[in-house]
């Protein structure tokens, strides 16, 4: 029950604030910045393009670093399926030849 009176009591506080506002200065003060979201606060070594520095990717765009490994699991896949069912498609041509 004290926690409905204390919201109610901030709820009223803060009407009672903006509806005080007359100025524009005064209304500047209540809009809310976002302080910490500022993009040119860098934490760590600047990220690089995979092609700059292709040896080290601790150094990559996270996006890049995607697209590679991506790209690398996708290569890896089709080159298995393309290895091991090689010899499936000549048989069949063979076959279709040897019916005609």
């Amino acid at each position: 029950m004290a926690t409905l009176a204390a919201a109610a009591a901030r709820r009223a506080a803060s009407l009672s604030r903006i509806s005080s506002a007359r100025t524009p200065i005064q209304a500047a003060n209540l809009i809310h910045r976002r302080g910490l979201a500022g993009a040119a606060d860098h934490h760590g070594p600047p990220k690089v393009n995979f092609w700059q520095d292709p040896m080290n990717p601790s150094k990559w765009k996270e996006e890049h670093f995607v697209i590679v490994s991506l790209s690398g699991w996708g290569l890896l896949f089709f080159g298995g399926y393309k290895f091991f069912t090689r010899g499936k498609g000549k048989k069949e041509e063979a076959l279709v030849e040897a019916l005609k």
